[in-house]
């Protein structure tokens, strides 16, 4: 991260998740760690953590996923979700949608499950080179548009109906092959290790 961008506002802050700053504060203190130590293990520097916490920056999904596994939660839990007592039902008209770096997600399962369900809308181009390696597995199936996968050293080209289920330890990429970008159904497991990193990953040379 360059000086400018830690002096400017980041882009895409604000409204869209007005509940994420104070929960990723409390749920690092409850967690028991220093600001430094949480930024180390999600590979952010503290500064840009502090900005997430202040509601200064808007986190993506794959920072969504890595502080939720730092912190030994779920991604509902960093959004504020509550979890409903005996409430295995998600009717379509709960499930508000969460914008973050240019996707839009939903919660398509019931908050506080080992396995986390999204319905999820990627844009053309969005994260294309983001390269994510974490424990777990990960299921995705493919709505509307087609999605480039790249698993290792093969890249696949999924369209409306395939599916792709694979160990999340193998370097994986999703980037939106048309314009209009692409609709999937995603599952990956959580597994609760306060000190695996989620996601390595890169777009121009800052890690997202």
């Amino acid at each position: 991260m360059n000086a400018s961008d830690a002096a400017s506002p980041a882009a895409g802050q604000g409204e869209d998740l007005p509940a994420v700053a104070p929960q990723l504060r409390a749920l690092r203190r409850r967690a028991g760690l220093t600001l430094e130590a949480a930024a180390r293990d999600a590979g952010l520097s503290p500064a840009h953590l502090s900005r997430l916490e202040t509601g200064q920056r808007q986190p993506s999904l794959p920072m969504l996923l890595a502080l939720a596994r730092i912190y030994g939660t779920t991604v509902s839990e960093l959004l504020g979700e509550r979890v409903a007592d005996q409430n295995a039902i998600v009717r379509a008209a709960d499930m508000d949608p969460t914008r973050a770096a240019g996707w839009t997600y939903f919660q398509a399962g019931a908050p506080g499950r080992g396995m986390q369900a999204l319905r999820v809308h990627a844009p053309y181009g969005t994260q294309g080179d983001i390269v994510r390696v974490h424990p777990g597995e990960e299921w995705l199936y493919v709505l509307k548009g087609r999605l480039r996968l790249r698993l290792g050293d093969a890249t696949h080209l999924l369209a409306p109906g395939d599916s792709a289920h694979f160990d999340s330890l193998t370097p994986h990429r999703l980037a939106a092959e048309d314009p209009d970008g692409v609709e999937l159904l995603f599952v990956h497991t959580l597994l609760q290790s306060p000190t695996a990193a989620l996601c390595l990953g890169h777009l121009n040379g800052e890690l997202l």
